[in-house]
């Protein structure tokens, strides 16, 4: 059995992760460049995946291989659902719905957990990891881009259950390294990881377009503005 399962799937998944920071709207929001439209798009998308990801977890979470990594304080899809009210307003339910790309991962989600529930673990360790360790960067970056006043808005990045996020890591890699598992399950596990990253790509080049145009916006106010200058 396998004992080193969150470090192979750390490495294992190198190569995804730093094709995902590297899509246009991840670089932009990195840089500050945050369009509010795009940015409540990815969060209704998120909402999808993560009510997916949080009903198969609870539904499969006395299985051998869910259970040590079952902890309901790292659930998103209450946080998810006070952002959406703020962007979209009372009427949120009846006015998202999931991308084409979204929808292809959430009935991915659904149909691991039927029927090989094991391989969540990578879906959750994708998702759950990523936003803990860059969740406080992240939600200073929309705060600053979007200009929102203290947590409003920002809800998705902020564990209220966790008293502190690298200890709560620690916890979650010891978890993941007692669950008894198979080089051929690792190797499964650290294939699914790798599908999860690239359909999380995909959703973020969905949002391409709108960056684009927004690039494109200042470079035409700073034209304009520099114009009436001379």
């Amino acid at each position: 059995m396998v004992k080193n399962l969150a470090e192979q799937l750390r490495q294992g998944t190198t190569k995804s992760h730093s094709m995902a920071e590297n899509v246009s709207f991840v670089k932009s929001f990195l840089g500050g460049v945050v369009d509010k439209k795009s940015y409540r798009t990815l969060l209704a998308n998120l909402f999808f995946v993560y009510s997916a990801i949080e009903d198969e977890m609870y539904k499969n979470k006395e299985n051998i291989a869910i259970k040590p990594i079952y902890f309901d304080q790292l659930n998103r899809k209450k946080s998810l659902e006070k952002d959406l009210y703020y962007y979209y307003g009372s009427e949120w339910e009846s006015i998202i719905q999931p991308s084409a790309v979204t929808q292809i991962y959430v009935d991915r989600i659904h149909e691991i957990g039927d029927n090989q529930p094991d391989l969540l673990i990578a879906h959750a360790y994708t998702r759950y990891m990523g936003d803990l360790s860059g969740g406080q960067i992240l939600k200073n970056i929309a705060k600053n881009a979007m200009q929102l006043y203290e947590d409003e808005g920002t809800e998705f990045y902020i564990f209220r259950d966790i008293n502190n996020d690298n200890e709560f890591k620690q916890k979650y890699r010891e978890a993941l390294d007692s669950i008894s598992v198979t080089e051929h399950q690792v190797d499964s596990i650290i294939s699914e990881a790798n599908v999860a990253f690239n359909l999380n790509m995909k959703m973020f080049q969905e949002l391409n377009f709108n960056i684009v145009k927004i690039m494109v916006m200042l470079l035409s106010n700073t034209i304009h503005s520099f114009r009436n200058r001379i």
